[in-house]
């Protein structure tokens, strides 16, 4: 299959060619400049549109440039953020150079809270941004991973093995605990965990307006510290004429999405009103793995000239059955010896009894599920409440404040086989003559919290100068706590609560930004942030006497050059990121408590744009100092948590491209090459004949879950207008499921082939009618991109258990998506 990929991207690279030829005997070319009205001032950053699928942007001077290979007459469409729209008909070949002004809507409707926290385009710092249209075109139901899975160096995974429910993402091979996501600048992380549960979020997609994922670290964001990437979500943006849509989807594992969204456009010239509704549902391609995921997004603003407030009311709720254990290896594979083994290995620890057999045994064994239960579930609401004030000064000062509130509240619920009474701080009831020591019963474990603080930002631009002064202070108080809600053999009263371990976080930040163009092509960047954190933690739920009061201080700062000529530039970058233990990382002993990790990452990039092809690449070095990993180290309160390593770093090169090889064909594609190593690792097993453990000791392992080559591409053919053919590919290569590289202790590559055809309707009165099927994994390819190891010592030898989260094989979505 990597042959294949790798054809694919030759054909790509040789059309790209081919089309950098034409352009020198191109006989149509529309150009000109766009400018303010009343200045006469260039636009940089205009957006424009020719014909159905000609995109571009304007230069720093306000300039484009398209090189059309067909005449006719083509509708030309320029929109910029704060500035009245402009459509006209436009005939090929036409004559001079066009000069179209843009007129003022005389209204400050800049998100200042999203543009203090992006890199703009000459910023020294690796990016990709993603548009609305180009998140329409691929939002049928799957969660926002699945939506960024073409973008450079991700790689997506899925427990229920369709992208809806619990699904998780990696930039670079870093894992979301170390990415940092923002919604309109707001910190999102979970504050304990420091993960990101898009599950919590369903159908978000639909009122993004624009995403931009940094890689590496990126510049001073707020929240959880950037040790890989930063994604930022704005959904800020202004809607000046009013709208309707309604997106309905369905497809394969009686996957449903209904969407409706509608928005007010400008009242009185001063008031605008966004909201939306939405329901997804699905069976899951593993068995049992249902999804029913329910959420609205209402936004109200008031805008003046030269300010604006907006309300933002974002609400998520979700149930999804659990299928987070993934599948045995013996069972994946059809190893019927093996799957006795791991039967009987686990019969003790996991409470097998005959009905698990038969399950383990008879189902499916790409969809097997080892619960059971019929109420095995995930049941959690997150309500987001957003306050955002921007303002302008003059004509070079604007500042922002935002307050916000995160509410969170929800529990999963479990069945367990013969659970002992003693691990619920019980003593073991006398029934009769009999003393009971173990019951099955059925318990919830709750997480009840509240996440609020606030941001804010000051940006100065003079000419060559830009200056941003920003930062926040948010505190999480968190309750966890469990309750029995049944039980079969008696002894313990309903609803009876054995842990309650309330946790509290404090995390403030400031920090400051220079851009400072130093020549005509020579820029310098420079951003410094501090940042404090303190921990209070009141006990874990297997040590709940273990209580802990940490306080951390960072400093990250980053520097960086960019040269800049006529569509094109490089940069070279260093930044430094220091990144907090996660909760579960203190379930240790005082001699044992996690050290914070730091990365210095440097970046050197090249890029060339044009309206008819682009191209870059990015070298990059992560250096890694007290990563925190999974050794298999039992520590001396008898967790299995992550520990310190020493150094570690990440080696890689990203290639990517795209081009407009004809008014019928587009391509565009993605690799990265990387060297991911750990110095000097070693990895403790659990010695089942002698008791302890024993020790392995390796040189220069892998990092878990970084595979040596991630790469996308995609061709995309325009038949006949408003009419689209697009084959997007994604190839991934090795992964291995702990820092031992060890082949049996791995994930398979996998070459995956999606077809997606999209066809839209004008008819009156609509706006829009589009129409769009896709195929995924239309070679039925079956691949593992996700997964988790064990191994012990016993009876002589190291046995490893590998358990994996499978993808599902060729499924379809169905949309309709109607726009008034």
């Amino acid at each position: 299959m990597r042959k294949i990929y790798s054809t694919l991207f030759i054909l790509f690279c040789a059309s790209f060619l081919v089309s950098h030829a034409q352009n020198a005997t191109t006989p149509f070319h529309v150009t000109g400049q766009v400018v303010d009205t009343l200045s006469g001032a260039p636009l940089a950053g205009a957006s424009i549109e020719l014909g159905t699928f000609s995109n571009a942007i304007t230069t720093g001077e306000g300039q484009f440039d398209f090189r059309l290979t067909r005449p006719g007459t083509y509708t030309l469409k320029v929109t910029n953020v704060g500035y009245l729209p402009y459509e006209t008909a436009l005939t090929v070949p036409g004559g001079a150079p066009l000069k179209i002004f843009l007129s003022r809507i005389n209204l400050f409707m800049q998100p200042v809270e999203v543009r203090a926290l992006r890199a703009g385009e000459r910023a020294p710092f690796t990016k990709t941004n993603v548009t609305q249209k180009q998140i329409e075109a691929t939002n049928l139901g799957q969660d926002l991973p699945f939506l960024l899975n073409q973008t450079p160096s991700v790689t997506v995974n899925s427990d229920a093995g369709n992208g809806v429910g619990y699904t998780g993402i990696r930039i670079r091979g870093t894992d979301a605990t170390r990415i940092n996501m923002t919604l309109n600048g707001i910190p999102y992380n979970d504050a304990e965990s420091q993960a990101i549960f898009f599950v919590d979020l369903p159908d978000f997609a639909s009122s993004v307006n624009s995403i931009q994922i940094q890689r590496g670290v990126g510049t001073s964001s707020n929240g959880a510290g950037a040790f890989g990437a930063t994604i930022n979500f704005s959904t800020n943006e202004f809607n000046e004429k009013p709208y309707a849509e309604s997106n309905n989807s369905y497809g394969s594992f009686n996957t449903w999405k209904n969407t409706v969204k509608a928005g007010s456009g400008l009242i009185d010239g001063h008031f605008t009103l966004d909201a939306r509704l939405s329901r997804l549902s699905s069976s899951g391609y593993i068995d049992r793995a249902t999804s029913d995921l329910h959420s609205f997004y209402l936004s109200a603003a008031w805008l003046d000239h030269n300010s604006s407030l907006r309300l933002n009311i974002i609400s998520g709720k979700e149930k999804t059955y659990q299928a987070w254990n993934g599948i045995p290896e013996s069972k994946l594979f059809g190893d019927k010896a093996a799957l006795d083994q791991h039967y009987n290995n686990n019969l003790g620890y996991l409470y097998y009894t005959q009905a698990d057999s038969l399950n383990l045994y008879n189902s499916n064994r790409r969809t097997y599920n080892y619960f059971t239960y019929n109420n095995q579930t995930d049941n959690y609401q997150q309500d987001h409440y957003q306050l955002f004030f921007n303002h302008q000064l003059d004509e070079k000062l604007s500042f922002n404040v935002a307050g916000f509130l995160t509410r969170g509240r929800g529990y999963y619920e479990e069945y367990q086989q013969q659970a002992s009474y003693g691990d619920y701080g019980l003593t073991d009831p006398v029934i009769g003559l009999d003393t009971i020591h173990n019951t099955d019963l059925v318990r919830q474990q709750w997480l009840d919290n509240y996440f609020y603080g606030g941001i804010f930002s000051v940006q100065y631009k003079d000419g060559p100068r830009q200056l941003a002064l920003g930062g926040g202070w948010d505190k999480y108080d968190g309750k966890h706590y469990g309750n029995v809600i049944w039980a079969q053999n008696g002894g313990i009263g309903k609803d009876f609560q054995y842990y309650n371990l309330p946790a509290h976080k404090t995390d403030f930040n400031i920090y400051g930004k220079w851009q400072q163009q130093l020549t005509e092509h020579l820029s310098f960047f420079a951003d410094m942030q501090y940042r404090r954190v303190s921990y209070d933690l009141e006990g874990f739920k297997n040590n709940p006497t273990l209580f802990i009061n940490k306080h951390y201080d960072f400093f990250n700062p980053k520097a960086g050059l960019t040269w800049a000529g006529h569509e094109w530039q490089t940069y070279l970058s260093w930044s430094r990121a220091s990144h907090e233990p996660n909760r579960d990382d203190f379930e240790a002993g005082q001699g044992q408590q996690p050290r914070p990790e730091t990365l210095n990452d440097f970046e050197l990039g090249y890029e060339k744009k044009s309206s008819r092809y682009s191209y870059g690449a990015t070298a990059y070095y992560m250096v890694y100092k007290d990563q925190l990993v999974l050794t298999g180290q039992i520590n001396d309160v008898g967790a299995y948590t992550r520990t310190n390593i020493g150094d570690s770093y990440r080696l890689g090169l990203e290639l990517q491209g795209s081009a407009r090889i004809s008014n019928f064909m587009a391509a565009t594609a993605n690799l990265t090459l990387s060297r991911n190593k750990i110095n000097n690792y070693t990895e403790y097993v659990d010695d089942y004949d002698n008791g302890g453990q024993k020790s392995y000791f390796y040189k220069h392992p892998d990092i878990a879950f970084s595979p040596a080559i991630i790469g996308a591409a995609s061709l995309e053919f325009f038949p006949f207008p408003r009419y689209s053919i697009s084959l997007p590919a994604k190839y991934v290569s090795r992964q291995y499921l702990d820092n031992s590289q060890k082949e049996g202790r791995s994930l398979r590559s996998y070459y995956v082939q999606d077809l997606r055809m999209m066809y839209t309707l004008k008819p009156r009165p609509f706006k829009a009618i589009e129409l769009i099927f896709q195929l995924n994994n239309v070679f039925n390819k079956q691949y593992e991109p996700n997964g988790y190891t064990y191994s012990s010592y016993f009876g002589g030898s190291v046995t490893t258990e590998n358990f994996y989260f499978p993808m599902a094989g060729t499924n379809f979505m169905f949309a309709v998506n109607i726009k008034l």
